[in-house]
């Protein structure tokens, strides 16, 4: 077995030799691998990775090079495992490929050189037609797992004279055209293109013709007749196993780049030019006979995590045939039954792949004959319930550290302890998916205004919201809903924020669907839902489905190793996890969910919990002169200290940060008539709303700016905040900590101008409640939102402020110039075509907005020193996100309260993937 070493021509790096850097590239996630292997490219260090290898000059640490599949067949082979001889074509092979739509010229040398090798490994020859020939899989295989994405063909060498060579040496003819009719099949779908349903239906008329329930129903005669159907089907399928083994090997790195593995990559945030090796191995045959057979394991069960041996097999049948669903197939113990020492064979590579990898294995193996064949092991897939008692397990049987269990854990499924999940046993009839934009899974009868949706939720009904698009005047329905589905909107829309901070389902910017709000009709397809018919949604993955679908409903705070994973995190990381809250309830979820504050209190939030609030808030943007303003602010005034005094006692002894009215007046603005007529005269009141109308109301008349043109309105809020600090003070019942944040500031005199409005208004509260000057701690901040505020972050800082708060959310929208309500029109064909690798509103764009960010913390730091620097947008609850947030040494992060788990295991992620980076290569 060769090492690593010499695989590469460029000297060592200072601390590690080259075989423990390219552990730590597995280690990374996989785009931060490939950068890093980019990194060095550019840098001129050169790599020489060889195009084709055999299985013994490879091992499990090559995966960049052989690909998952590859390296891991690599190690088997090496660690004594019955594994069928092969060879792997190497991933640099697939981008030189994909670059110039062609092979490179000394390739095919190459791997006939090595094809002769494994034919004297195994003693038999390719395309032989005198002995018993030698047929081939070729399969592809990923630097990360992307199972069923890529292509494969099975049994390749069968040529007409093989075949007829075949049936006289092994007198089995079934099985030959069983085989053989296998191979057209595949080859013809996966390398020549044509409809692989036609050969589906061939099979099925066949067996209706015949009588046959099953495949193995049909004899030999049958699969005669069926091979003979395939050809007329496909009767350009080459007769030459060289040319079929070259054109499978084109089409494997080709399908690289066909739409479910682009789009599974974009999912996944796999690099999408990492590519895939492909994988030439000795066929052996699983259907031969009754004395044969083929399976499917996992090394601890994937559903639960439980430490039992887990899996299915299927006699005298091929891999596919499992995965298919062809026939029902048996458990592992049918093998006990039928072959006790097979069993205890493989129950024994269980256990030495287990400690081997140190992970749950997902195996696929072979029985030809009554011997065993394993053709591979992966870390298995797993549930999240399965992934967080295997970690624990684990490390109780010091089998991995604490470190390796957290690492392990992917945080975007820990939502799966949150909420409601669609079981996954269930019967479900999808009919349609968009995004997954705040989890859980949610039933109810489809109801299209948010008063009709406050107005059936009263009895108990459950009731899903289904709108065009959202807006803040639908808060109230979105309350009471179950669910919410839209047809507009991205993953950072108005409804996906919301919906996430209450804990509701939401699936946005579902664009196969069109809603008619005026007709209450939901159409999909030609099919028509009305006003009453029952909808089920799945906000993990996105789905809408038909009717009620079962649910399960796992407990975060009673599951013990859920909680003994957070504990564990909390230990390693650096970052305070604060959430975003706008209410008492949602507070008291964050606070139980484990937020050391909030970060975020939009208190425009606080306006629309019901009609009274709302209708004040109207009459107040409306009103024409200073002193109609005050008179309703002090109203508003009344209805934020209620909630606030509420939020004090929820939040008692951690920091509540409260950012100034941030929504443009415009969105405040009576929709129709029937509302314009409850706030009074109906020309009059239209009048009025048209003067205020805007036409870019995001970057018009919001944020800081409407404390410079109406101190009035601020002077509300801090009164209402302070008031509601010194009452819970004074009544004993909290200890309330303040943060007053200004929002979208782009210049340092705007802070100048609102800051001492701010204290003198303190001020008065504490002289009016009779209270201390330094009786109620607050600190006086901003939110920075614009690109100019990270250019002028310096002057800004400068100005006496005590935080600074990243609003990555419109920081993300000001610098790419998208609307975050109307990228699902683009956003998404971006992804796809490679213009974009995430969505930049779901994941922080390091390069562009990170800098940003890197720039403003420099600034701000080198004139303030001990500002405090977070980070309060929907990045905050992003994993990949947090991690930067980690990197770049801010002190927080706040997101929505049902996040906030999902946030802490990331932040405790980043601190051991900083720590165990290896140095690069110089």
């Amino acid at each position: 077995m060769s090492s690593l070493s010499g695989a590469f021509t460029t000297k060592p790096p200072l601390f590690v030799n080259q075989q423990k850097y390219h552990k730590s590239l597995i280690s990374m996630a996989p785009e931060d691998a490939a950068a890093t292997l980019a990194g060095e490219k550019k840098s001129g260090a050169a790599v020489d990775v060889k195009d084709v290898y055999l299985f013994s000059e490879g091992n499990k640490s090559m995966r960049e090079i052989l690909g998952g599949k590859g390296a891991n067949l690599a190690e088997m082979s090496n660690i004594g495992l019955p594994v069928p001889p092969g060879f792997i074509i190497s991933t640099k092979v697939c981008n030189d490929f994909l670059e110039r739509n062609e092979l490179p010229a000394n390739l095919e040398r190459k791997y006939i050189e090595a094809l002769r090798t494994v034919e004297s490994q195994i003693g038999r020859n390719f395309a032989d037609t005198r002995a018993l020939p030698l047929l081939l899989s070729v399969r592809s295989g990923a630097v990360a797992s992307m199972p069923g994405m890529m292509d494969t063909v099975l049994n390749l060498g069968l040529s007409d004279a093989v075949v007829e060579n075949l049936i006289r040496l092994t007198d089995n003819p079934r099985w030959v055209y069983d085989t053989q009719r296998r191979f057209i099949h595949m080859f013809s779908d996966v390398v020549m293109g044509i409809d692989g349903e036609l050969f589906e239906k061939a099979l099925t008329d066949l067996k209706a013709e015949r009588g046959a329930k099953v495949d193995l129903d049909l004899d030999t005669e049958g699969m005669k007749e069926l091979v003979k159907r395939y050809k007329e089907i496909n009767p350009n399928v080459p007769d030459d196993p060289y040319t079929q083994l070259k054109l499978s090997i084109k089409a494997v790195f080709a399908s690289w780049n066909n739409p479910r593995a682009v789009r599974y990559r974009a999912y996944n945030r796999i690099a999408n030019d990492s590519g895939t090796a492909v994988n030439v191995q000795a066929m052996v045959f699983g259907n031969l006979n009754n004395n044969c057979g083929t399976g499917v394991g996992f090394t601890r069960n994937p559903a639960t995590g439980e430490n039992v041996f887990f899996g299915e097999f299927l006699i005298n049948a091929q891999g596919e045939d499992v995965v298919a669903g062809i026939r029902t197939p048996e458990s592992l113990n049918a093998i006990r039954e039928k072959w006790p020492k097979i069993y205890d064979e493989l129950f024994q590579i269980r256990d030495q792949l287990e400690k081997h990898y140190k992970n749950m294995q997902d195996i696929e193996f072979t029985i030809e004959n009554g011997k065993l064949y394993m053709l591979q092991t992966r870390d298995g897939k797993r549930t999240a319930k399965g992934s967080v008692k295997m970690a624990i397990d684990m490390v109780g049987e010091g089998l991995i550290s604490r470190e390796e269990a957290l690492l392990r854990i992917s945080p975007e499924k820990m939502d799966f302890f949150l909420h409601p999940s669609i079981d996954p046993k269930a019967a479900k009839t999808v009919i349609a998916t968009g995004l997954p934009a705040s989890p859980g899974a949610a039933t109810g009868i489809i109801v299209f205004s948010p008063e009709d949706a406050e107005l059936t939720a009263k009895d108990g009904t459950s009731v899903i919201l289904v709108r065009r698009d959202t807006t803040p005047e639908d808060i109230h329905g979105m309350k009471a809903a179950q669910g919410i589905l839209t047809q507009l909107g991205g993953m950072t829309s108005h409804a996906a924020v919301v919906a996430r901070g209450m804990g509701v389902v939401c699936v946005s910017g579902c664009e196969k669907v069109t809603v008619d709000v005026k007709n209450e009709i939901l159409e999909c397809d030609g099919q028509f839902l009305r006003r009453g018919d029952v909808l089920t949604l799945d906000g993990t993955s996105g789905e809408v489905l038909l009717g009620d679908v079962d649910k399960i409903k796992i407990g975060g705070q009673q599951d013990e190793d859920f909680q003994t994973l957070l504990n564990w995190a909390d230990s390693y990381r650096v970052l305070n996890v604060k959430a975003n809250a706008d209410t008492p309830e949602d507070a008291q979820t964050a606070r139980l969910l484990g937020a050391e504050g909030i970060g975020l209190c939009r208190t425009e939030h606080m306006f629309f919990n019901d009609i009274e609030r709302i209708n004040t808030m109207r009459k107040m943007v409306l009103a024409e002169t200073q002193e109609k303003r005050e008179l309703l602010l002090n109203d508003l005034s009344a209805y934020q200290k209620e909630d606030m005094k509420a939020i004090f006692l929820a939040m008692s002894g951690l920091p509540v940060t409260i950012r100034l009215l941030d929504p443009p007046l415009h969105e405040f603005l009576p929709k129709d008539d029937d509302t314009c007529e409850m706030i009074g005269e109906l020309d009059v009141i239209k009048k009025r709303c048209e003067e205020l109308e805007e036409v870019n109301p995001m970057m018009g008349f919001r944020g800081c700016r409407l404390s410079v043109v109406y101190p009035e309105i601020t002077r509300m809020q801090v009164t209402a905040a302070i008031s509601a600090a010194c009452e819970v003070v004074k009544e004993g019942s909290a200890s309330p900590e303040i943060e007053i944040m200004i929002p979208l500031v782009s210049t340092s005199k705007e802070i100048e101008f609102i800051t001492p409005m701010i204290k003198d208004t303190i001020t008065d509260v504490l002289s009016e409640y009779q209270l201390p000057d330094k009786s109620i701690p607050y600190k006086i901040g901003t939110m920075i939102e614009l690109p100019r505020a990270c250019v002028r972050a310096d002057a800004i800082a400068k100005a006496g402020i005590d935080f600074m708060s990243f609003g990555t959310n419109d920081l993300t929208q000001s610098t790419w110039g998208f609307s975050r309500d109307d990228m699902g029109h683009f956003v998404p064909s971006y992804i796809e075509k490679g213009v974009l690798n995430s969505d930049p509103f779901v994941t922080l764009d390091r390069a562009g907005v990170g800098s940003f960010i890197r720039m403003a913390q420099e600034k701000a730091l080198s004139v303030s020193p001990y500002l405090e620097l977070g980070v309060c947008g929907e990045h905050g609850g992003d994993p990949e996100s947090v991690r930067f947030f980690h990197e770049a040494g801010l002190d927080y992060v706040s997101c929505s309260p049902y996040r906030v788990p999902i946030a802490r295991i990331a932040a405790g992620q980043a601190v051991i993937r900083q720590k165990e980076r290896m140095p690069k290569l110089p």
